[in-house]
């Protein structure tokens, strides 16, 4: 498969993903965690599918994302997730969904952000929670939840508190 191709799979379990998840939090309050920012292609089909009354907080190293898809100051968070995130769940802030496409180049950083990630998702998020990820979790309260169809099982990971 050419890295185009992967590419365009990717961002079809993405948007499949992500409709999926906002249909599931639809009724359920609490905020929307987008982890890693980017672009900014994923907080805008989320904002998008959500509507403008849900609180989407939007986390990254630094700003580089489109200028039509910047969250408003209050919910930008920038800096280093191990310091961020941490400092987000000490608000209290009820959390329905987690997004988090964080994966990198380079495959040993991308497993230890995962490692590290599950368990802080799994401690912030209250029961019925769900999180998507390009990468896959693993921690105490989360327990794997059947992608949509059409989502190839090694391509997203979605979660549930249990």
């Amino acid at each position: 498969m050419s890295r185009l191709e992967s590419f365009i799979r990717r961002l079809d379990a993405q948007r499949l993903c992500l409709d999926w998840a906002a249909g599931a939090v639809a009724a359920r309050p609490g905020a929307v965690l987008e982890l890693g920012l980017g672009n900014g292609r994923t907080y805008d089909h989320l904002r998008a599918r959500l509507g403008a009354g849900r609180e989407i907080y939007a986390f990254d190293r630094q700003l580089a994302a489109h200028p039509g898809s910047v969250p408003p100051a209050e919910r930008l968070i920038l800096g280093e997730l191990r310091d961020t995130l941490p400092a987000f769940a000490a608000r209290g802030v009820p959390v329905a969904l987690a997004h988090a496409d964080l994966g990198s180049g380079d495959v040993a950083a991308t497993a230890a952000l995962a490692a590290w990630l599950g368990p802080q998702l799994a401690a912030l998020l209250p029961p019925g929670g769900l999180v998507l990820s390009d990468q896959a979790l693993t921690a105490p309260g989360l327990e794997p939840v059947g992608l949509p169809a059409g989502v190839p099982g090694d391509r997203y990971f979605a979660y549930r508190r249990a």
